[in-house]
């Protein structure tokens, strides 16, 4: 009797997933007293690429993070500046005299 395991079940339904694509379409919304506070619209394609192109999503090709003309070389990465050794921020000293003041509960 032939069997299938479940690896070879899962590799079918991916298959068919990437080829014909899966939509996941959702709203939540929350509201309070009839006032809508917020509103979150979910929208999900998951295919493959070749589908994507086939039903004309092809948003990476143009996207500058992504790709850059051919032929000419990439734009430089913009690195974040170095931290400067011990310039790690502090709270400023109090003097004694008020840190006593606070600590006693008083006033200036």
């Amino acid at each position: 009797m032939p069997t299938v395991s479940g690896t070879a079940n899962l590799l079918d339904i991916l298959d068919r997933v990437l080829d014909k694509g899966l939509v996941i379409a959702g709203d939540i919304r929350i509201s309070l007293a009839n006032v809508e506070l917020l509103t979150i619209r979910i929208r999900l394609l998951v295919c493959s690429v070749d589908k994507a192109e086939e039903i004309g999503l092809n948003w990476w090709k143009f996207d500058p993070n992504l790709t850059h003309p051919a032929g000419l070389p990439a734009a430089p990465r913009r690195r974040l500046p170095r931290a400067v050794p011990g310039a790690a921020l502090r709270a400023p000293a109090i003097p004694a005299k008020t840190a006593r003041k606070v600590a006693k509960g008083k006033k200036r």
